[in-house]
């Protein structure tokens, strides 16, 4: 499937600003799963290419805004031919070894409901593959999707005792679960044609990635209890959201933020 997405980010300063720095990791990467076909990222109208690629195997650039800087948008558009792989990733090029994803954040910190939710996942027996989607379901089962309930800073354990959030908190508590059973995890941020009923803004997603033996690195999105199919675009990753955020920023001066995202993803040729 060729899928078409325009994901605009509007950063409005007041009073302005003297200066912005973003690092950008917006460009979707190629692999078995996905080939962009075409792809722009521009920043206040300038196009931003990459400037290297980081061990995750994402693209990444960083760009600079000076002045009096009253606003920032951010833009990236293209169009990404995507196949099935029932969420198995082969052929990215990264350097980070599986056992780096072991490490936890302070957002995908085991506590001992987790560890519990993790064993539980284990109780039938059969391949790791089987306690995965496992681990998956009962993760979808607990946690309810639930805009506004939880925040950025939402940890895993706090986003489990609540049984509400969004594909954030659903990505860190199967990463959290995940790692405590020595199994490696990581964050993905992404686009997603069919993503949960939730908002404007749900055609970004995230979702998780185990790596599993004789397999690698597979993709589970408890939001949607599945693994990530043609409808996925993927973007960037990392430990935890705020390692993998597509979007990350300094500014210099005292101006109040203010944050609008818009994004639109259909297959292309479709009328939007």
């Amino acid at each position: 499937m060729q899928l078409a997405i325009r994901h605009r980010t509007r950063y409005r300063y007041d009073p302005a600003v003297a200066a912005v720095g973003v690092r950008l990791k917006l460009y979707p990467p190629t692999f078995a799963a996905q080939h962009p076909v075409a792809w722009t990222v521009a920043v206040n109208g300038v196009a931003v290419a990459p400037g290297f690629r980081d061990g995750w195997g994402d693209q990444v650039a960083t760009h600079f805004v000076r002045g009096e800087v009253a606003a920032v948008e951010i833009e990236a558009a293209g169009v990404v031919d995507t196949r099935d792989e029932a969420g198995v990733v082969r052929g990215l090029r990264e350097a980070v070894r599986p056992g780096m994803c072991l490490r936890a954040t302070p957002r995908t910190e085991a506590d001992s409901a987790i560890a519990a939710l993790a064993r539980e996942a284990l109780e039938d027996g059969g391949t790791q593959l089987q306690q995965a989607h496992r681990l998956q379901d009962l993760v979808t089962a607990r946690i309810a999707y639930r805009a506004g309930h939880t925040d950025g800073a939402t940890t895993a354990p706090v986003a489990l005792a609540s049984g509400a959030g969004v594909c954030q908190d659903h990505a860190h508590v199967v990463i959290a679960a995940a790692r405590s059973l020595g199994w490696p995890a990581r964050y993905v941020a992404g686009y997603c044609l069919h993503a949960e009923d939730g908002g404007d803004d749900v055609a970004t997603h995230a979702w998780a990635e185990l790596w599993l033996d004789g397999i690698g690195w597979v993709g589970f999105d408890a939001s949607n209890d599945l693994c990530p199919t043609d409808a996925y675009v993927r973007l960037c990753a990392g430990l935890d959201a705020f390692d993998a955020a597509p979007i990350r920023g300094h500014v210099e001066g005292a101006g109040a933020e203010a944050l609008d995202v818009r994004v639109a993803i259909h297959p292309a040729g479709a009328e939007q």
